[in-house]
């Protein structure tokens, strides 16, 4: 499966302990997913690794511990980039 089929969405607010999985599919789901943040203006980062790392986390759950640097760094990246537009 190629990566662009599949896809995971995140929020993160300072409320909660954690990021967490709003949603997640592949293929017609996965492509619904990037057009929905791509129409609302949601960063999207593609990272094969952290997608299956997260993917079959249950929706509504937080990240957990061990895809958590990887989930904290894009974040970040994402946060710095929404400042700079």
């Amino acid at each position: 499966m190629n990566a662009n089929d599949r896809a995971v969405a995140l929020r993160y607010t300072a409320d909660l302990p954690a990021p967490v999985v709003v949603a997640a599919g592949r293929g017609q789901l996965a492509e619904a997913i990037a057009r929905a943040a791509r129409e609302n203006g949601v960063t999207i980062v593609q990272d094969a690794g952290l997608v299956d790392a997260l993917i079959t986390v249950d929706l509504g759950a937080l990240v957990p511990e061990e895809p958590y640097a990887a989930v904290a760094e894009v974040l970040a990246f994402a946060m710095r980039l929404g400042k700079s537009r």
